[in-house]
């Protein structure tokens, strides 16, 4: 992944269809995200044991909690609108941090994705590793939602 022509990072998933991947920055730092529960509804993402994020799919839309700097705080990730290919990242009041569109590229059978961010996200500590979660996070919403079709 790019962001300003510069690239932060990779998203890496071990297998097709897999919610198990690893990021790793171009920092040389690696995390893993991982499935959790019976049905695999949770997804956490770990340095070593520490959970720094974790996310699972609620009525609204994705559910995400960091826990960065020790902090907790709260987002909510959904479709722009019901037909949209649109993803909207909102926090605790309802404010809008980041717009990702998602485009289908049928000669690489994956998705490209165009974002814009705002300050407010771009202030964030570790705001491309969460950025390259909530990537992670997108695409394991299009799977659930192929997967329930």
């Amino acid at each position: 992944m790019t962001f300003d022509n510069e690239k932060i990072g990779e998203l890496i998933y071990q297998k097709w269809y897999s919610f198990a991947a690893k990021i790793l920055m171009t920092n040389g730092k690696e995390y893993q995200l991982e499935p959790r529960g019976f049905w695999e509804s949770t997804i956490e993402l770990k340095e070593g044991e520490a959970i720094l994020l974790e996310f699972k799919m609620g009525w609204k839309g994705i559910v995400i909690k960091t826990y960065f700097d020790n902090e907790e705080k709260h987002f909510l990730l959904k479709l722009k609108g019901l037909l949209s290919n649109k993803f909207v990242l909102l926090d605790d009041n309802n404010e809008e941090l980041m717009v990702a569109e998602t485009d289908f590229k049928w000669s690489k059978l994956n998705f490209d994705y165009t974002i814009e961010t705002t300050q407010n996200f771009d202030n964030f500590t570790n705001e491309k590793l969460l950025l390259l979660s909530v990537l992670h996070c997108i695409n394991y919403y299009m799977t659930v939602i192929v997967a329930a079709a």
